[in-house]
């Protein structure tokens, strides 16, 4: 069971959750942040963090939104399909490439009308 990133921090990134992360395995990418699977120790810090409710341990994520397991995932995996493990990021660090298949899960913003 490891922790990941959901749907509401996409085009957010406030990264306040990197913060709290003792073994540094939150990485920013191009849309949102992304948990490493196999460096998070699953603390939880980053969960009671989160200022939009976005981390969820992977079976706690709702059926709406269990693409973003995988998807936490897939942002750490070579074209091979090898898991990458970079060891840690840290401010200044080149985003890590959104996965292919996330522009698919983006749904529309929808604003309040008043």
């Amino acid at each position: 069971m490891t922790l990941v990133i959901t749907s509401a921090c996409i085009d957010v990134k406030d990264g306040i959750c990197t913060t709290s992360c003792p073994v540094d395995c939150i990485y920013e990418g191009e849309s949102m942040y992304y948990i490493h699977p196999t460096e998070c120790i699953e603390c939880g810090m980053c969960e009671s963090i989160c200022p939009v409710d976005a981390i969820r341990y992977d079976d706690e994520v709702g059926e709406e939104e269990q693409a973003f397991v995988a998807l936490n995932d897939a942002a750490f995996r070579n074209a091979d399909g090898r898991m990458v493990e970079p060891g840690g990021w840290k401010k200044g660090d080149a985003p890590v490439r959104d996965p292919p298949d996330l522009p698919g899960l983006v749904q529309p913003k929808t604003s309040a009308v008043g």
